[in-house]
């Protein structure tokens, strides 16, 4: 999977070849050997040959050295299909073989690796348009009655005589009075949020569980952003906006500000304790090693940036109804909490202060590569810089993350934790962001033009923040765009798509109720069930089971998709029967 047949035709009588390789995903790396390719002796019918699996995800640069002095014949820069068959002819075309000409030659084509995506994606359209075409049906008043009548009879005719005056009215009025107050309880959600909240962990699911084994479901090895690295920051930032509106909410009813604090220490150590369950699962094989448990981790970062958000928020939230007279209109959504603004710029200034001025050994400062094969091999054991320094020093090789996204295109060797310490300054600024889009919601509530008009001028404010630090740019910016890292523009770039995302949502399933937020919304009412389940579970059945042809993505991306949909379907049995784990 993700590999093509090379094989080398060398027809020059002498010296030998040495083929190497430079993926297009590795920035300023080493060539890396591939094989050698022995001469031909002068006999054009036996040249020599050698055969190699090359990769198929990104381009790949070719270089053909000569094996005596090194000098280099050709360079090619080709990208490969899955499972296709290549041939690189390498002949003189001059008697002194000089100048030498090397031709690649396609034996046999790729397949479309991108057709399993294709075909799933019409079986969910076609699902879904016969979910809204059954939705349609269901409003009309005969066909509803049927279905009712089929699926339920008896509760049928208790609601046909209720409707008629039966004495049995008050009796079935009693009998359940839970779902009058419990709906009116939901229609006070706001239903965007948590359909925001669970778009961005069912891509979560999907991704961990493997996301069919294409390069863009993946984490990024470094620099860039793909659709793998952009869910975890939503989740952050969706977890900010809750922030505003449930400490809100609590203060209203008349919770003091000592109970909701002791409310916000427990369930952050709930939601760290949690994760580092979660994150060493061979309690399940045998018993668990101190001498290796790994300290970071998702629900750890989100439980730390839960606590430090949530209690600067506290701190200096205003429990008093009414507006604040500002100055500056345009500002009186900010202003206010000028406070919690230093601090956090504060801190920001505390990661860069870091991340560029401690001196790590052995590496330059102010370092933010992968270390391994890139920057040409000239710092192998730096990888992170500073934040995988801070995380090694304070935590120890052994309690990190062992195999980061790195490790393969840049054959890094350090461990390098993506939910270390430095980073967690940043989603820390993250969760901010989705704080301040909470508290536009509260302090525009029901104008929704403000509140939108404000989430594009945040998006925009983000995007250009983005475009300086990178100069839009996926190496060459100030700070480039980085998830290991956690560095400021990938805060800033998916701050960017989180404030635009939310206001599309927030328009079409709050404003406009065009729709629902189904299927999306129901893992976002129940997001920790839902995240502890996938991770608990994910090498059992249903969820996984025995390919027939581990090498194909078809198969990678059936049970991916069916693991996935797996979990939204118990998401949206849980919500039908009022089931929610909250910590």
């Amino acid at each position: 999977m993700d590999q093509a047949l090379l094989l080398v035709r060398n027809e020059l009588p002498a010296p030998g070849l040495r083929l190497a390789a430079r993926s297009g995903s590795c920035h300023q790396c080493l060539y890396q050997f591939l094989a050698f390719v022995p001469p031909s002796n002068g006999s054009l019918t036996k040249p020599g040959t050698a055969s190699v699996m090359v990769d198929t995800q990104h381009p790949l640069t070719l270089m053909l050295n000569s094996s005596v002095g090194d000098r280099e014949l050709c360079k090619i820069q080709y990208n490969f299909g899955e499972f296709g068959n290549y041939s690189l002819v390498v002949k003189a075309l001059t008697a002194n073989t000089e100048t030498v000409s090397c031709d690649l030659i396609i034996n046999e084509g790729p397949i479309n690796s991108y057709l399993p995506i294709l075909f799933a994606f019409l079986v969910y359209t076609g699902i879904l348009a016969v979910l809204i075409v059954g939705r349609l049906f269901m409003k009309i008043d005969p066909v509803r009655n049927w279905v009712y009548k089929k699926l339920n009879p008896r509760e049928t005719d208790r609601l046909i005589n209720s409707e008629l005056g039966s004495p049995n009215t008050t009796d079935s009025i009693n009998c359940d009075p839970a779902p009058h107050s419990w709906s009116t309880a939901s229609r006070q959600r706001l239903h965007s949020l948590d359909t925001f909240r669970g778009l961005s962990l069912v891509i979560m699911v999907f991704v961990n569980y493997g996301g069919g084994k294409y390069w863009f479901f993946k984490h990024e090895s470094w620099n860039g952003l793909t659709v793998a690295d952009l869910v975890f920051p939503w989740f952050v930032f969706i977890m900010g906006t809750s922030i505003a509106l449930s400490l809100s909410s609590m203060l209203r009813w008349g919770s003091s500000k000592w109970k909701v604090l002791r409310k916000i220490l427990w369930r952050s150590f709930l939601l760290i304790l949690l994760g580092i369950i979660v994150v060493n699962p061979n309690y399940c094989l045998k018993p668990l090693s101190w001498d290796n448990l790994r300290i970071p981790g998702v629900l750890q970062r989100l439980g730390f940036t839960y606590l430090v958000v949530a209690a600067l928020e506290l701190l200096f939230t205003r429990v008093e109804s009414g507006t604040w007279e500002a100055p500056y209109p345009a500002l009186q959504d900010i202003l206010p909490y000028w406070p919690q603004w230093i601090f956090i710029l504060i801190l920001e200034v505390i990661w860069l202060c870091l991340t560029f001025l401690l001196p790590v050994p052995d590496c330059p400062r102010g370092y933010l590569g992968p270390g391994g094969i890139g920057d040409f091999g000239k710092y192998p054991n730096c990888t992170g810089g500073a934040a995988g320094y801070i995380d090694r020093l304070l935590l120890g090789e052994k309690h990190i993350y062992q195999h980061p996204s790195s490790s393969v295109t840049y054959q890094t060797t350090m461990p390098y934790d993506p939910e270390g310490i430095l980073g967690t300054i940043n989603s820390i600024v993250m969760a901010f962001l989705g704080l301040q889009a909470g508290k536009i919601t509260l302090f525009y509530k029901d104008q929704h033009k403000q509140i939108m008009s404000r989430f594009i001028i945040w998006s925009i404010l983000m995007g250009i923040i983005s475009a300086i630090l990178t100069k839009c740019s996926k190496e060459e910016g100030f700070i480039p765009i980085n998830k290991n890292l956690w560095s400021i523009s990938y805060v800033t770039t998916t701050g960017c798509f989180a404030f635009i995302l939310l206001l599309l949502i927030y328009y079409l399933v709050d404003v406009k109720k065009l729709w629902s937020g189904a299927p999306f919304f129901y893992p976002g009412m129940n997001s920790i069930l839902v995240y502890i389940g996938h991770e608990v579970f994910e090498n059992y059945f249903p969820f996984k089971w025995k390919m027939q042809d581990s090498q194909s993505h078809a198969e990678h991306l059936t049970q991916n998709l069916t693991a996935t949909t797996l979990w939204v379907l118990i998401s949206y049995l849980l919500y039908r029967r009022r089931i929610f784990w909250k910590i």
